[in-house]
């Protein structure tokens, strides 16, 4: 939980500090639940190696549930990665800089960066996934899945997820920046990625 420098915080860093609660327990959530993919995939990898070896017989259908769930394990992970700092940093100046300067970074580059990127992603992705609603677009394999609309429409919700996993970031680091407060993320050493 975040100390505040005053004694008393004012209703706004109490009302934005809700907010960025909110969206980190909900992408944690997400991130969590999608992690045990992780498990799943490798079960269903070993079941596809061991009946194909053993037995000569293969299901396209579940080499395709590998695939869509990696990728699902990937898009619903990535505003997770985010809160427990995973994600790639150039770091040349980063570490050297004072806590206030690194929010100052940290709350720049979700603005100018992260945010837009995520919001483009959403966009982009908009009618391709409708589209695909429209037709309930299936595997051009035969014997694949048909829920191909389903794993496209991971595409713009990951979008909304970072979209919402970047305002985190910003209103986080700019309550560092005007409350000067510390929380959990400050006490910990960045790692290099």
């Amino acid at each position: 939980m975040p100390s505040l420098n005053s004694s008393s915080p004012p209703w706004l860093f109490r009302f934005v500090l809700s907010i960025v609660t909110a969206i980190n327990a909900l992408n944690a959530l997400l991130g969590r639940c999608a992690a045990w993919l992780s498990v799943m995939l490798v079960v269903l990898m070993s079941y596809i190696v061991i009946s194909r070896a053993l037995f000569d017989t293969g299901s396209l259908a579940l080499q395709e549930s590998v695939t869509y769930g990696h990728a699902a394990l990937f898009m619903l992970c990535m505003g997770y990665t985010i809160i427990l700092r995973g994600h790639v940093r150039v770091d040349v100046f980063y570490r050297r800089f004072s806590p206030l300067n690194k929010a100052w970074v940290d709350a720049l580059g979700g603005l100018l960066l992260l945010l837009p990127f995520a919001l483009f992603m959403t966009y982009v992705s908009w009618d391709f996934v409708v589209r695909a609603w429209q037709i309930r677009e299936a595997s051009s394999d035969p014997g694949g899945l048909t829920i191909v609309y389903c794993l496209k429409t991971l595409i713009p919700v990951t979008g909304i997820l970072l979209a919402l996993q970047a305002l985190s970031e910003v209103l986080r680091n700019l309550l560092k920046i005007t409350y000067i407060y510390e929380d959990s993320a400050d006490n910990e050493e960045d790692s290099p990625c």
